[in-house]
């Protein structure tokens, strides 16, 4: 029997992944990917490429994608909480400009499962977070795109700390709203 427990999401495509934690008194184990708990699951997937960052409270990154080069991403934050968003943008798709946002951290230890054809972002809510996620496709610097954070079509609830100051990467405050772009989705 598999080590996770996998929920599918409000939107195609999306997952909440809880692995199987086992604790004793020197602390916990926990598988953080199996290809066989995944393929049991109907999750198969090729990772090309395991990235991680450190940020501080009130970073938000995002909302990313890559245009010709879609990612699929298991992500899980192992210091920290982070609110992480995916925005439907796939060609066709009943669900096309919804979004789905949960809280990761380091005591629910749960994982988030992005398929291609979303685009990705999230907000820090402690003090600092560091995030890793797995990746199906390579990073293309020259193919990357993003959307608005803010963008009032999608209208993600994003649950920013009282007091706390957005901080956002300078590529991160110019992306063009989702209307925008919609025919670049047709």
């Amino acid at each position: 029997m598999g080590q996770i427990k996998v929920e599918k999401a409000p939107i195609e495509g999306l997952y909440v992944i809880e692995p199987t934690v086992h604790f004793d008194s020197r602390g916990y184990f926990m598988e953080t990917y199996s290809l066989r708990d995944m393929d049991e699951n109907g999750l198969g997937m090729g990772f090309v490429q395991d990235n991680q960052s450190m940020s501080s409270k009130g970073v938000l990154r995002g909302l990313h994608y890559q245009i010709q080069h879609p990612q699929g991403k298991l992500v899980r934050v192992i210091r920290g909480a982070v609110f992480d968003v995916a925005v439907d943008i796939r060609k066709g798709s009943a669900t096309f400009g919804r979004w789905f946002g949960i809280e990761l951290t380091e005591e629910n230890r749960k994982q988030f499962y992005i398929s291609p054809g979303f685009a990705h972002g999230f907000l820090v809510l402690s003090d600092t977070a560091e995030f890793c996620y797995k990746c199906t496709d390579f990073y293309h610097p020259g193919d990357e795109a993003g959307i608005a954070w803010n963008d009032p079509d999608i209208a993600i609830d994003w649950p920013i700390p009282e007091g706390t100051d957005l901080l956002l990467s300078e590529k991160d405050t110019k992306w063009p709203l989702l209307k925008d772009l919609r025919a670049s989705f047709s």
